[in-house]
């Protein structure tokens, strides 16, 4: 928990056929108040990192629609999502296409 933040529910899609990078996306549900979702779990060359939402502007590069403005939220956010992440490689939900396109 972060000055009163706290994470209350973490969901971890994993598509059907991931790729070499995107392996996820994840929804966050903040102080069951505020959602997150859209956010990736990518595989990098150092290894897994998530990746906020984000929207290409007309100029043609990425900006994030939400992101933490400090180290320390940004470390919890990306702790909790790839433990989720971790536990739904170890025992998947078994998703459909169909399911998986609907929730997204």
């Amino acid at each position: 928990m972060y000055n009163g933040l706290k994470i209350t529910e973490v969901a971890v899609r994993i598509p059907p056929n991931p790729d070499d990078k995107l392996k996820a996306f994840a929804t966050v549900i903040l102080n069951d108040a505020f959602v997150v979702s859209d956010i990736k779990v990518i595989q990098g060359h150092q290894g897994l990192f998530v990746a906020m939402p984000s929207r290409r502007r007309k100029d043609g590069k990425f900006r994030d629609v939400a992101h933490p403005i400090n180290a320390e939220v940004r470390e919890m956010v990306e702790n909790m999502i790839l433990k989720v992440y971790r536990e739904e490689i170890v025992n998947p939900s078994q998703m459909t296409r169909e399911e998986f396109e609907m929730t997204g």
